[in-house]
C-alpha cells in the first residue's frame, strides 16, 4: 500500500473548474496553495515564491513553468525546481483527480520526499 493511501486528502475544486494555461490560488487548511493545468495534468505548489513574498497563482505559465510576477524567478511546476532567479525551490504536494475532484495531500506522514507521490510514479501529479 502507498503510504498517502491511509492520508486524508483535502478536497481543492472541481476538476472540470481548472483551465490550462490559468493557475489558481486558494487556501487548504490555512496553506497557501497554487493549482495548475497542464496538458491535462494537474499540479500544486505553495503559492508563495520562494524569492520574496507574490502569489505564483497570480504569475505566467508557459507550459510547466510558472513566472513570480514581482522578479521574474521561475519554477517547474512539476517539481518545483528554481529555474531562475531564486536560489530556492518551491514546495510541491501529490495531487489526485477523484470523483471529480482535485484533492492535495498537505503533509504525508512520515515522508521526508518534498515533491510527494500521488500516483506511484514519482512526479507527484495526476495524470487524470
Amino acid at each position: 500500500m502507498n503510504k498517502t493511501d491511509t492520508q486524508d486528502w483535502e478536497a481543492a475544486c472541481p476538476a472540470d473548474s481548472l483551465r490550462e494555461g490559468e493557475p489558481r490560488g486558494l487556501k487548504l487548511k490555512g496553506i497557501p496553495i497554487a493549482l495548475y493545468k497542464v496538458e491535462g495534468c494537474v499540479y500544486a505548489t505553495h503559492d508563495e515564491c520562494t524569492h520574496a513574498y507574490a502569489l505564483l497563482s497570480d504569475g505566467f505559465i508557459d507550459g510547466h513553468t510558472i513566472e513570480c510576477t514581482l522578479h521574474g524567478a521561475m519554477y517547474d511546476v512539476r517539481d518545483g525546481k528554481c529555474l531562475a532567479f531564486a536560489s530556492c525551490d518551491v514546495k510541491t504536494y501529490p495531487v489526485q483527480v477523484q470523483d471529480g475532484m482535485v484533492k492535495v495531500l498537505l503533509s504525508p506522514a512520515g515522508s521526508d520526499d518534498r515533491n510527494g507521490n500521488a500516483d506511484g510514479d514519482g512526479d507527484g501529479n495526476s495524470h487524470r
